[in-house]
């Protein structure tokens, strides 16, 4: 069976509560049935309706169940030709190269040097005063 191809001003329409589509890599989900069962809350696919959610939805670690419950709600696929710009390069991007980003390992890796310098600085101040 063909996977139906749908346009994004389509996709776009349903945008609110109770008539959900998203975009995720640029398959066309009707979410609209499962918002209340959603861990992260009805709003979350709210707020991603109606437009391409495939950034939002690889910025959280979704577990392999709920990856395979996608099935579920898969109605089609977009039609990339009808993506705005900006939507296009999203559903076309490769999620993984976003995630070894250096920005993003600067950003994780600083808590963890302050954390060490904490450590060492609370370290060195205890070994001072013991030589006293």
């Amino acid at each position: 069976m063909e996977e139906k191809v749908f346009s994004f001003g389509e996709v776009s329409k349903h945008n609110r509560n109770g008539d959900c589509w998203v975009i995720i890599h640029g398959k066309v989900y009707d979410v609209s049935r499962f918002l209340d069962e959603h861990p992260g809350g009805e709003e979350v696919l709210v707020n991603a309706s109606g437009k391409d959610a495939s950034v939002d939805f690889d910025d959280v670690s979704h577990t392999n169940y709920a990856q395979g419950l996608m099935k579920d709600f898969l109605i089609g696929k977009i039609d990339a030709n009808t993506l705005p710009k900006m939507e296009k390069e999203c559903t076309t991007h490769d999620a993984s190269s976003s995630r070894g980003s250096t920005t993003e390992l600067l950003l994780n890796a600083v808590p963890f040097f302050m954390l060490a310098f904490a450590f060492l600085l609370h370290y060195y101040n205890n070994s001072s005063s013991d030589n006293n």
